[in-house]
């Protein structure tokens, strides 16, 4: 059966083992450094917990090591990788190929999505050159998807929820032109985030002070089936600078989703073992959420972005009816309680505050600062939630099956799994002959049905004695079931799942022989790989480039005139060239029509 795998993010040990409770088959983490997210390193030792913890319910560790690496660095990023690999990490995510050509023994590679993955040609040439999976650009049509999959046997990985690169993955140099720090090396400056002018090719200003690259989240929570059936073996959840709060959630959300789309599909399975008990109800708009669909995956369109605020605003609670002195009511009858935090929006900025109290529809805010009738206003901290949500305990837990045999001169435990993993103890004393075996038989049974504060639940136990039944005192019992749940876990801890290993065919050619600068290669390994497959001619990265005047720093599905109402396919007003100021930066746009992409371009 085809395995599918729910994958979570975690920023440390800790919400790695959030996840995995929460139903995750998989967890992606950065090591000490490489990783592109430059936040959220964690130590080695960390990073071997976290995997022996998730193989213990058949769940995988990935670590991301997803940045380009510097000629200086090869030997670190060497060292890093396979010491990852010997603690245990089933596979690493990379977006330099270097790593490819550094003698790595016993690694699965992934293909980041910082390799702007998002044609065929391109999938179909990685899943060929060492590559295991491809993870996808976020930025893809339902029909690109499916092509895709189409294409290549490597297996196939997309985001399923969170933050949007509004830029293709690996090919954003924004933060680079404005700054030292790039989104190649972990550092992004996230200058998508910052406000914008828009302004005509007459010098007029179409738009002032605008978030005019921010765009919503991804929420595909309506697509998991369709997905499923296009080919996606692997369903990515972002965040990994998010607080444990939100990957609980989000993972149990998506785990509920998953399970419903398999029982429809019985030859799919999930990847990992066990039964998350979650006692809360999920809900991606109780934690961070910037009002996420699902992108352009139903095609491209308006309403992708978010021009007043790139924050979380949060669940939309209805508009303001009615204001009096230190009180507001909304249009619509909602539950709202003392602590949670609310927000709105006026002339484009944004304003927050905490309910102090709610009477008979009536809502006492900390204050109302430029709140006006027709506001909307959202919901952007619910403290009943969270408070439930840190009550809570949420429990994943193996089936476990034991066998008691022997007799009134010894005994033997042994304990089995669904995949045959088995562990035994045995205890080699004479026993006196139970007074009444019915009694001691339902000890023993009660005894050992217990499973205590082990992540395993006790689904049956056989008991075989051989002659008469022995009398077994309670702490004896307890003491061997403790001891063979020990043992079951530490081989589950160490057990290492099967891994994908890709062969690299090294005649495959690459499907271009030119590579511009926004490949980034700036490192003699990653030129060798390239080469190896006929690459003829590579520029120089453009992270290496000391100012990227002129150079295409952007490029998206995503258009501004689109998002405006001034489609050039549509009919525009607006002349030519558009340009995005912000402080001295200043971009211009380029629309490509007929790919229905824009172009950012430094000036």
């Amino acid at each position: 059966m085809k395995k599918i795998e729910l994958l979570a993010p975690a920023k440390d040990l800790r919400t790695a083992c959030a996840a995995i409770d929460s139903g995750a088959d998989a967890v992606y983490m950065g090591g000490p450094s490489l990783g592109a997210r430059a936040a959220a390193t964690n130590s080695l030792e960390d990073v071997r917990a976290a995997a022996e913890y998730a193989h213990l319910f058949g769940a995988r560790l990935y670590l991301t090591l997803n940045t380009i690496v510097y000629e200086h660095e090869l030997s670190e990023a060497r060292r890093i990788a396979q010491e990852a690999i010997d603690a245990g990490v089933d596979a690493l995510i990379i977006q330099d190929p270097a790593y490819l050509r550094m003698g790595i023994e016993g690694a699965e590679w992934h293909a980041s999505t910082q390799f702007y993955n998002a044609t065929p040609e391109g999938v179909a040439f990685l899943g060929g050159a060492g590559f295991s999976r491809v993870i996808l650009e976020r930025g893809l049509t339902r029909e690109e998807v499916k092509s895709i999959c189409e294409a290549t046997d490597a297996e196939i990985e997309v985001f399923v929820h969170g933050a949007i690169c509004v830029c293709g993955s690996g090919r954003c140099y924004m933060s680079r032109s404005q700054s030292h720090r790039s989104g190649n090396r972990g550092e992004c400056s996230q200058p998508c985030r910052q406000t914008y002018d828009l302004v005509d090719g007459n010098g007029k200003i179409i738009r002032k002070g605008a978030h005019l690259l921010s765009v919503r989240d991804m929420d595909m929570s309506a697509h998991i089936g369709e997905l499923l059936d296009l080919g996606v073996v692997s369903f990515k959840i972002e965040g990994r600078l998010k607080d444990e709060a939100y990957v609980r959630n989000i993972t149990a959300h998506y785990n509920r989703l998953l399970n419903e789309a398999l029982a429809k599909r019985p030859h799919l399975t999930r990847a990992s073992q066990g039964t998350s008990t979650i006692d809360f109800t999920p809900s991606p708009a109780k934690t961070f959420t910037r009002n996420g669909g699902p992108y352009v995956f139903g095609g491209k369109r308006a309403g992708l972005a978010t021009f007043d605020t790139p924050k979380a605003m949060g669940e939309p609670l209805g508009k303001v009816r009615e204001i009096g002195r230190g009180w507001f009511v909304l249009d619509r009858k909602v539950e709202l309680h003392a602590g949670d935090g609310v927000c709105y929006t006026h002339e484009g900025q944004l304003y927050g505050t905490n309910i102090n109290s709610v009477e008979g529809g009536r809502i006492r805010p900390n204050r109302m600062e430029a709140l006006t009738v027709g506001a909307q206003l959202f919901r952007n901290h619910d403290k009943a939630f969270h408070d439930t949500l840190a009550s809570t305990r949420t429990r994943r837990s193996l089936p476990l099956w034991f066998s008691l045999s022997g007799n009134t001169e010894g005994i033997t435990l042994t304990a089995h799994d669904k995949s045959n993993n088995t562990t035994q103890t045995s205890l080699i004393q004479h026993f006196d002959t139970a007074a009444k075996p019915d009694t001691a038989l339902a000890n023993i049974r009660t005894s050992l049905a217990k499973s205590g504060g082990s992540p395993f639940d006790i689904e049956g136990v056989e008991i075989d004695f051989v002659g008469a039944v022995p009398f077994l005192p309670t702490s004896l019992l307890n003491s061997l079931r403790r001891n063979v749940l020990e043992s079951m876990e530490r081989v589950l801890r160490a057990t290492q799942p099967e891994k994908n290993i890709a062969t690299e065919n090294t005649s495959l050619p690459y499907p271009t022989t030119t590579l511009r600068g926004d490949h980034n290669v700036v490192n003699s390994l990653s030129r060798k790989f390239y080469t190896d497959h006929g690459v003829e001619h590579i520029d120089e990265g453009y992270d290496t480039l000391p100012d990227l005047t002129g150079v295409e720093v952007m490029r998206t599905p995503y258009c501004i005139r689109r998002e405006i109402g001034q489609c050039l396919l549509k009919g525009s007003s607006l002349r030519e060239p558009l340009t995005l100021r912000h402080g001295e930066d200043e971009y211009r746009l380029r629309f490509d029509c007929k790919r229905c992409m824009m172009y950012v371009v430094k000036n």
